[in-house]
């Protein structure tokens, strides 16, 4: 009976297995074709049947796509709005997170359901007043109209909120009694113990906004500003070729290299911090 029972269970596993290595191979199968057809010309890329390995690798689509648009100058923006923006969601969103999960004070819940609410207004509906907003503050084609606006997410602070929840109050009125302030007591001891929920959403806002396009394109009205997203979708007419798909597969294999190594050195704090989080509350 033991037997069979191990036998159920080493079955189960291995079928458990086979499914997540099937998933994550189709799931990589897009990237491992595009990080190929970044070699290949055009003309494979669109050949029917499809092509796995170019003829001869064309390390020439890198260097057209260089000349094509100014490649260093649009990562270095991605780089910047990206970082600010990441840094900037995590200590506003931490900030609301820890108030909301440990100061009690009137209309505190009817506060937090209105932030969660704004999560389910489409982007397209705010779109025209935040453009608004930031053209009458003279922040259009700049820095702090690509930023600012997106430092502040309900996301975010529901995230934390979640998470901070899960931390022991007598940890904090420990220190209140040590004379420690709030602000230290956020500092020292809640947001060091918050690590993996800031990790998972340090992944997930890095990844969102290096990806980021329609609102790019809306601030955004000289070449020096450019984002790589909205670079590789200029290659339509920066090109001399009207076939660019080749160059437009090269930018986006380079333009994955941020977010591979984010997630690599995040990883274990993306998994921690979606698995602990929500446990209360």
């Amino acid at each position: 009976m033991r037997r069979k029972l191990r036998l159920t269970v080493v079955g189960i596993a291995i079928l458990k297995y086979a499914g997540l290595a099937l998933g994550a191979f189709f799931m990589l199968l897009p990237f491992a074709w595009m990080i190929v057809s970044s070699f290949m010309s055009a003309a494979e890329i669109m050949a029917r049947p499809l092509r796995w390995l170019p003829a001869e690798l064309q390390l020439r689509n890198y260097e057209a796509l260089a000349a094509a648009i100014p490649l260093g100058n649009m990562y270095a923006n991605s780089l910047i709005v990206t970082i600010s923006i990441t840094v900037g969601v995590l200590l506003t969103s931490s900030l609301a997170g820890y108030g909301f999960a440990k100061f009690h004070f009137p209309g505190r819940d009817i506060l937090f359901v209105l932030v969660l609410a704004t999560m389910m207004i489409p982007f397209f509906v705010v779109l025209i007043p935040i453009f608004f907003l930031v053209r009458q503050l003279g922040w259009m084609d700049s820095y702090l109209g690509l930023i600012v606006p997106n430092i502040v997410t309900a996301f975010g602070i529901f995230l934390m909120r979640q998470y901070m929840l899960t931390l022991p109050d007598e940890l904090l009125d420990a220190a209140r009694i040590d004379g420690a302030s709030e602000l230290a007591i956020y500092w020292r001891i809640a947001l060091p113990l918050a690590g993996p929920a800031l990790g998972a959403l340090a992944i997930l806002a890095f990844v969102y906004h290096w990806n980021s396009f329609l609102w790019p394109l809306v601030v955004i009205r000289s070449r020096e500003l450019a984002t790589i997203p909205i670079g590789l979708n200029s290659l339509r007419v920066y090109a001399s070729s009207p076939e660019v798909i080749n160059l437009q597969m090269a930018g986006a294999a380079l333009a994955i290299i941020p977010v591979v190594a984010v997630f690599a050195v995040l990883q274990r704090h993306f998994v921690r911090g979606i698995a602990l989080t929500g446990i209360k509350g």
